[in-house]
């Protein structure tokens, strides 16, 4: 969403940019989603839109669209009943607003916005990060499950895991899992399924990775952090990691950098899987799987 100059824009960001470029048609979307694209145009151009442009998340989840809108402000009264019907009228599952930068609070919910991951639904929190779309992510899950099913029985640590892309699949395998992960509503999510064999910490992996014996009791340890890459935690992995690392990432050059920090400490790197996830674009995503 672009600042309004000569009117509010919706569409993508362009390639490494903030410029906003108007989208008319895009063959990527789920059609569900689609279809909120021009009624969002709408409702936008009632609200305190953010001048210098701004973030609209809409997200399919398995009990419908969980929407997130950047404002400067809370609306009025005519924006508040305009938002609940925007809600009503398109089915969401949860419509949100994140005021002046501050965590997102719930304008209306319809239902809660669960996603399945392994024997599991999570709710998702507000803004939460998923997988761009459910052919990749599987395609993920099956690479992560192959390789560690490869490693000695024993807990496996999943780490910047998210609300359980890999822990919940992982569980499901038959495998104990530890979780940690930065974001405290995506530990609280995970934690409030209740489940047997699955941990999850609210851990700020950057600055405090797993390190000495907290790694040792672990089988293996699965990693997918976000494009700055996780060289603290390759650093501990590779004095105290296990057997098999498999590490999931988006950005080539910080995955050769923690790539490399592994080597050195001892990892052969045995396998390196590319997955498509972004059509039309130079984006890859790659699992790679270490051994020692």
């Amino acid at each position: 969403m672009a600042g309004r100059g000569k009117g509010l824009t919706l569409g993508f960001n362009a390639r490494a940019s903030h410029t906003v470029v108007a989208i008319d048609t895009c063959l990527l979307p789920e059609p569900a989603l689609w279809a909120l694209v021009a009624p969002l145009r709408r409702l936008l151009a009632g609200l305190p839109t953010p001048p210098r442009g701004g973030d609209v998340t809409v997200t399919l989840t398995d009990s419908g669209a969980d929407v997130v809108i950047d404002l400067t402000d809370h609306p009025d009264l005519a924006g508040w009943e305009a938002l609940a019907a925007f809600a009503a009228e398109h089915d969401l599952a949860r419509l949100s607003l994140r005021v002046a930068g501050a965590s997102p609070e719930v304008a209306a919910e319809r239902r809660p916005p669960l996603v399945r991951l392994g024997d599991a639904s999570v709710a998702l929190p507000a803004g939460g990060f998923l997988q761009p779309g459910k052919a990749g992510e599987r395609a993920l899950v099956d690479q992560v499950l192959a390789a560690v099913a490869t490693a000695p029985a024993g807990p496996v640590a999943d780490l910047f895991g998210g609300i359980g892309t890999f822990a919940l699949p992982l569980l499901a395998a038959g495998r104990s899992v530890h979780l940690a992960e930065g974001a405290k509503p995506a530990v609280a999510a995970v934690a409030a399924l209740g489940l047997p064999g699955l941990t999850a910490e609210c851990r700020d992996l950057f600055d405090r990775p797993l390190a000495g014996k907290e790694l040792k009791r672990f089988a293996a340890v699965v990693f997918d952090p976000p494009r700055a890459g996780a060289a603290a935690q390759a650093e501990a992995l590779a004095a105290d990691g296990p057997p098999l690392v498999v590490a999931v990432s988006c950005a080539p050059a910080t995955f050769a950098r923690d790539a490399r920090l592994l080597v050195d400490g001892g990892y052969r790197l045995d396998a390196v899987t590319p997955v498509d996830q972004f059509p039309w674009s130079a984006h890859v995503e790659v699992v790679a799987v270490f051994r020692r």
